[in-house]
């Protein structure tokens, strides 16, 4: 029962996984620009199943330039928690006014 359990959990991870490669990368949709960027932990579980994918954050940033808020817009529901906790402690160029950004993290394995 339990291997019937995890090949579930793996077929269903593998149909959501975005196609990517490299290293743990990171843009930004805005022009906006980073000053500070916290890299993801790759889930321990990621690194088993020799996962890799693309999650898109959308980030609500202060006019000083820290992180208010993080939104998941799509990725591998094993990596978006790593993806979120990093961009929430990213730190962003001062602004006038607080801005929305849209990053895309690609993670693969090491």
């Amino acid at each position: 029962m339990r291997r019937v359990v995890s090949f579930i959990v793996a077929a269903f991870l593998v149909a959501t996984i975005g196609s990517a490669t490299g290293q743990t990368a990171a843009a930004s949709s805005s022009e906006r620009k980073v000053s500070a960027k916290v890299a993801p932990n790759y889930p321990e579980l990621a690194k088993r199943m020799h996962l890799q994918g693309v999650v898109k954050i959308e980030a609500v940033v202060r006019p000083n330039g820290t992180v208010k808020s993080t939104r998941v817009l799509g990725g591998n529901p094993v990596l978006v928690d790593a993806a979120s906790d990093a961009v929430s402690k990213w730190k962003f160029e001062p602004a006038q006014s607080e801005t929305t950004e849209v990053v895309q993290l690609t993670f693969s394995p090491q």
